[in-house]
C-alpha cells in the first residue's frame, strides 16, 4: 500500500478530466443542503482540474452525523473523544472511490459562527479540508505539510467562493 505522499503524485497523473460525484446520507438532524453540495462538487472538480490533481470519475460519499454518533466515530479511530467537524476514510481511486467524509453539521455550525462564515460556507470549507485529506495531504504531520495543505485549502476556497 502506498504512503500518502506517493499516492498523492500518482494521483497528480491520473488520466481523465475529473469528474466528482457525491452520494449524500444524512443520518442527523440538520437539513443539510444538497443543491449547494452538488454544485460544490462540479466546482471543486475544476478546481482540482486546474491544479494538476486529475483524478476521472470518482465518487465521494459524505455522511452527516449528529454530535454523539460523530464523538463516537472519531474517538474510534483518531483516539479522541469528542465530535469534529470532518473525518476522512480513504477509497479506492482505481475502483472509482475517491473516499467517505463524516460530518458533523453541529459543529459546522458552531465553527461557522467563529470563522464569521454562513454554515454552507463552513460546510465547503471543510469539504475541500476532506477531500485534500483523501488526496493524501495532511496539515497534523509538519508544519511544512500543513502550511502547503492549508494554503491549498484557502487557495480553493477563495476561487470558489467568489461567486457565491
Amino acid at each position: 500500500m502506498p504512503n500518502k505522499s506517493s499516492q498523492r503524485k500518482s494521483l497528480k497523473k491520473a488520466p481523465g478530466k475529473t469528474q466528482l460525484r457525491i452520494a449524500v446520507v444524512n443520518e442527523s438532524q440538520s437539513r443539510i443542503p444538497q443543491k449547494f453540495l452538488l454544485s460544490w462538487a462540479k466546482k471543486l472538480s475544476r478546481q482540482l482540474e486546474r491544479r494538476g490533481l486529475s483524478l476521472g470519475a470518482v465518487e465521494l460519499s459524505l455522511v452527516f452525523l449528529d454530535p454523539a454518533p460523530a464523538k463516537k466515530i472519531n474517538r474510534e479511530f483518531r483516539k479522541k473523544n469528542y465530535a469534529t467537524d470532518v473525518l476522512s476514510f480513504q477509497g479506492d481511486v482505481d475502483q472509482g472511490f475517491l473516499g467517505e467524509l463524516v460530518i458533523c453539521p453541529e459543529v459546522l455550525k458552531i465553527q461557522a459562527k467563529q470563522h464569521g462564515l454562513s454554515f454552507q460556507a463552513e460546510l465547503g470549507y471543510m469539504v475541500i479540508h476532506g477531500v485534500l485529506h483523501l488526496l493524501g495531504y495532511d496539515h497534523e504531520r509538519s508544519q511544512k505539510e500543513a502550511d502547503a495543505m492549508l494554503g491549498l485549502q484557502d487557495q480553493i476556497f477563495d476561487k470558489m467562493t467568489r461567486a457565491l
